[in-house]
């Protein structure tokens, strides 16, 4: 039997997302279609179960704070409290920031930029200084509370998992446990890695599709019940894995 539940979404399309680059830790917006898919796909479904919360826990960044915004003001919940992780943020694409996912794959070859974006435990090359992008991230005030051995140069899903799961462990599941509702909202690889976390599945090929809301239920040993519930009609959800699978193609 299950006894508590847990609501996470992947937010939408960003700016970056909209112009095919690898975007990791640079901090961008939504795109105008994310922030339809914020309102009518995530909010509208949250709604649409009248599913209501009494916590969140977010990323520093501002695309899935920006998908929270929305659904916290759909749903009148402007009063709970938010935390923002950075423990949560998306993996860190190391050098490959800023770039063209197609231009890489013509560049590294499509099997080496597949082996960086979806290996459990190849880095992408490091990000240094010369990126454009490195003072921006680097110099971001959002990250000043982040200690130098644990700013990182490049990411893995092993290595993003090694600080994700710390902080669904000590710092989610207590607020679970204590009987609250919980949502998180975060992104792609970062709820990868607790989705594998929690099913103890093999999730390499597994693409989350962005925006549709979805649910674990768990016993009150926190053991997974049941299987992840998508708040969507299986031919929606198979759509939207479809066009994460084909993003860099």
């Amino acid at each position: 039997m299950a006894k508590y539940s847990v609501v996470f979404v992947r937010h939408g399309e960003s700016e970056w997302n909209k112009m095919n680059l690898f975007c990791g830790w640079h901090d961008v917006g939504l795109s105008e279609e994310g922030e339809w898919d914020a309102l009518e796909i995530s909010a509208a479904s949250l709604k649409r179960e009248n599913i209501t919360f009494d916590v969140a826990f977010t990323s520093c960044l501002r695309r899935a704070n920006q998908t929270l915004d929305v659904i916290r003001r759909e749903l009148n919940l402007g009063h709970i409290p938010v935390h923002q992780l950075w423990r949560l943020n998306e993996r860190h694409y190391g050098a490959l920031t800023g770039f063209n996912k197609r231009q890489m794959a013509d560049i590294y070859g499509e099997p080496q930029v597949q082996v960086w974006r979806r290996s459990f435990n190849v880095p992408p090359p490091a990000i240094e200084p010369n990126n454009p992008y490195y003072g921006a991230i680097r110099n971001n005030p959002k990250f000043r509370h982040i200690a130098e051995k644990d700013f990182p140069l490049t990411e893995t899903l092993e290595t993003t998992m090694q600080r994700v799961v710390p902080e669904w462990t000590d710092t989610i599941i207590p607020e679970v446990r204590a009987g609250k509702k919980v949502l998180v909202v975060a992104h792609g690889t970062s709820l990868r890695g607790l989705v594998k976390h929690i099913q103890d599945a093999d999730i390499m090929k597994f693409n989350l599709p962005n925006s549709i809301p979805f649910i674990f239920d768990f016993d009150e040993n926190m053991k997974m019940v049941g299987g992840i519930r998508f708040l969507a009609n299986e031919d929606t959800v198979i759509k939207a894995m479809e066009k994460v699978a084909s993003i860099g193609k």
